[in-house]
């Protein structure tokens, strides 16, 4: 099948509240045209020297996500554009985007990414440090920021029960916080599920899926 017909496959499976953010990462500027050209505008890559390249190079039209583990001093090269971080997971990063945004004079939005997966490769604060992050003072002092949602990605299993209980521990927690509001703090995004679990996340409550290789196919170049 091609590009444009999975994706219209994947879309059909979505419900219109969810949000489809086409992972294009390892994949070449050709694919991403021929998703381009089908319709779809919200791409998510991993690693920020590959979202600056394809950046520069496609249609400025696109809402990049940066969807992948973020250090602090590389924050600077996508301050300019980017469209939402998903894997804010520190204190120190948060302050580092409020500060590189302030300096392109625009508010970044932003998801804290919380540890919800039994694997400790995987990054994000804990429920405690996400907890006490949104009750400091210090947060409010942050004037270039919006903290719009939480990002969270479940244990790589085949243990169905196991990935549903940890998408909807990170569910109640986002509904805990909900109708919390400030000036740069509104939940209204919920990030869970890839092309492996993003059905089973989706009746988790997730408002916002990854998907990559069900819609560009395996990755075997690049």
């Amino acid at each position: 099948m091609s590009i444009k017909e999975n994706l219209l496959k994947i879309k059909s499976t979505i419900p219109a509240n969810v949000t489809l953010v086409a992972v294009t990462k390892t994949h070449p500027v050709e694919k991403l045209l021929d998703l381009y050209e089908a319709g779809h505008r919200i791409f998510g890559e991993n690693k920020v020297q590959e979202l600056v390249e394809k950046y520069e190079v496609l249609p400025k039209d696109i809402e990049w996500h940066l969807i992948g583990h973020l250090q602090t001093n590389k924050v600077k090269y996508i301050a300019p554009f980017i469209a939402l971080i998903h894997s804010v997971d520190s204190w120190k990063l948060l302050q580092e985007i409020d500060k590189q945004a302030l300096k392109h004079k625009r508010t970044i939005n932003c998801m804290l990414q919380i540890h919800i997966a039994n694997e400790e490769t995987k990054f994000g604060l804990n429920f405690q440090e996400a907890a006490d992050l949104i009750h400091s003072k210090e947060l409010k002092e942050l004037k270039n920021i919006k903290i719009v949602g939480l990002m969270g990605m479940a244990t790589n299993t085949e243990d169905i029960s196991q990935i549903s209980e940890e998408f909807l521990s990170l569910k109640l927690f986002y509904d805990n916080y909900s109708k919390d509001s400030s000036f740069n703090f509104q939940l209204s995004v919920l990030s869970m599920g890839m092309s492996s679990d993003y059905l089973l996340a989706i009746k988790n409550g997730s408002t916002m899926v990854r998907v990559g290789s069900s819609i560009f196919g395996n990755r075997n170049y690049g």
